[in-house]
């Protein structure tokens, strides 16, 4: 009788490890991104500043939940903005920006500039819009209508 009963119990628990497996193979608990840096957007801060595209750079910090929260975000505006814009991660406790991190004044993380090395131009994109994918996009969307204007009136003033 204790036999039987060892030996389903042992059934039991083996059972319930392989189901517990399963799951959290199929549910992607082991692929699971535990802080911002592990996304790995982006390019180089030297190749996004050095480039033809303006620049969507998100300054971040590993400790924040609320970066960990967008960087999902930011990966899909990535996909759907990459022949448009080079984008940017910037760890905001890195050392080498600090000068960077003292220009924008950082208030909170994350945060959101466009970076424009052609026109010497930033813009910060407000945290009310980091949580709504749509309105986040009509930003982008705007600074682009407003790039294209200025591409086109300098290559006016150039043939004049």
């Amino acid at each position: 009788m204790k036999k039987k009963l060892i030996i389903g119990l042992v059934l039991i628990l083996v059972i319930a490890l392989s189901s517990a497996v399963t799951y959290a193979v199929t549910s992607g608990v082991f692929n699971q991104k535990h802080k911002p840096s592990d996304y790995k957007v982006g390019v180089s801060y030297e190749e996004a500043m050095n480039g033809d595209k303006p620049v969507l750079a998100v300054f971040y910090v590993d400790w924040c939940g609320y970066c960990l929260k967008f960087m999902p975000k930011f990966k899909t505006l990535e996909s759907a903005y990459k022949s448009k814009f080079n984008f940017l991660m910037i760890d905001a406790e890195n050392p080498a920006r600090e000068d960077l991190i003292k220009d924008v004044r950082l208030s909170g993380y994350p945060t959101v500039y466009i970076f424009d090395p052609k026109y010497d131009n930033r813009v910060h994109i407000s945290s009310s819009f980091y949580g709504d994918l749509k309105a986040f996009r009509s930003e982008v969307d705007r600074y682009l209508r407003i790039r294209s204007i200025l591409d086109k009136s300098s290559s006016c003033e150039c043939s004049k």
